[in-house]
């Protein structure tokens, strides 16, 4: 059976075998009854075939092969070719092949981990989640390691016991670092059941199956001193006094993570305010985003003034981390390197205070999420932050 679509073709191997002669004859009015029962068939699977495709939202032959080829005992076995999801969304990967090696992976069987995994890794790209695509990646090849390229068949909530254990024993692994692997792995294995490519009943996970363990990844809070001698900090060093200043405009600003504040833009403000989207929300409508807005204490407006793009236009990025018109990939590193060199300088800054703590983004959010807890952040003024008087 051939299938035309966009000038492109694509031939489909029926169980039926006709030598060329019986396949002429298929069309003449007066054959034996073998042949009558073949044509019978092969009209069925053509008007069928012509019904699927009226019921598909939009064509593509990924989908097609996936929704009526794929376990159809009228074809032949075929192994489903994912890189043709790529026809229906018309998005070229080929600038990211270089950094996602698992485009190159081979798929031995549709329900191999790491056709999901691919096809999870290229939707994420293409809505510019490039971090969370490379999570992903590096999660596949962790599970590749422990045993190959496996069936969601095979992996039951024995193995995925197993896959954890090795991964905090064998491996070396922090608990928190192999929770997240499965959380990865418990997604990917709910897109397979989504795509009927994994049995819900065989679902590892959840009650009385395997539960993923949370983290246990302490972090330790900055006290009110040690953020007010950070504030307070001084030196020559004008990369040590911009990673401060970055690092206090994130915890003034609400506990910002270093994407948004990348991300920001002369436009998010307005007057005293700055509102934005939190960058970190995925795949979700206008109706869910998750909007901030918060009050530009004195403070806040200082670091602008101090360390803000020179042009004021409305589309300009307020900090000079990005440039218009980047790729997610490049736009990707652009934030990695801006983290990078922010925690690397404030190691500096708080060895300089002796203060003894991790220095990161990270604990910066969480510094600040214990000071409204124990302040109770209902009841903050919006001029709180304000540490000047």
């Amino acid at each position: 059976m051939w299938v035309t679509y966009k000038r492109k073709s694509q031939a489909y191997q029926t169980v039926f075998e006709l030598s060329e002669k019986d396949y002429e004859k298929l069309s003449s009015p007066n054959i034996n009854a073998e042949l009558r029962n073949i044509r019978l068939s092969l009209k069925a699977i053509e008007k069928d075939a012509g019904t699927h495709v009226d019921a598909m939202d939009s064509f593509s032959f990924y989908e097609f092969e996936k929704g009526f080829i794929l376990n159809n005992a009228s074809f032949k076995e075929k192994k489903l070719k994912i890189a043709s999801a790529d026809e229906k969304n018309e998005f070229d990967h080929s600038p990211y092949q270089q950094r996602f090696k698992i485009f190159d992976e081979t798929h031995p069987a549709p329900d191999s981990i790491s056709a999901t995994f691919l096809k999870f890794v290229r939707k994420k790209i293409r809505i510019g989640k490039v971090t969370t695509a490379i999570h992903y990646q590096t999660s596949y090849y962790s599970f590749k390691s422990f045993r190959g390229n496996v069936s969601f068949k095979d992996i039951s909530r024995i193995i995925v016991a197993n896959i954890y254990y090795w991964m905090t024993k064998d491996k070396g692994n922090s608990k928190t670092t192999a929770s997240i692997y499965l959380r990865c792995l418990r997604a990917i294995y709910n897109e397979a059941i989504e795509d009927n490519l994994a049995k819900k009943a065989s679902y590892p996970f959840g009650n009385r199956r395997f539960s993923i363990p949370a983290g246990r990844n302490t972090k330790k809070a900055l006290t009110e001193q040690d953020i007010e001698a950070i504030y307070y900090y001084e030196t020559d060093c004008p990369k040590k006094l911009r990673a401060r200043d970055m690092w206090l405009f994130m915890y003034f600003g609400n506990g910002m993570n270093p994407k948004d504040v990348a991300l920001l833009k002369y436009k998010n403000i307005d007057r005293d305010y700055l509102t934005f989207d939190r960058a970190k929300v995925e795949d979700t409508s206008e109706s869910q985003l998750k909007r901030v807005t918060f009050y530009l204490t004195g403070n806040l407006k200082e670091i602008i003034t101090k360390w803000a793009n020179p042009n004021t236009v409305l589309e300009t990025y307020l900090f000079p981390i990005l440039e218009p018109g980047l790729d997610p990939l490049k736009e990707s590193f652009k934030i990695d390197y801006f983290v990078a060199t922010t925690n690397k300088w404030m190691r500096q800054v708080f060895s300089d205070l002796n203060l003894g703590k991790k220095s990161n983004t990270i604990v910066e959010r969480h510094s600040l999420a214990i000071h409204l807890k124990r302040l109770g952040a209902r009841n903050i003024s919006r001029n709180h932050w304000g540490m000047s008087a």
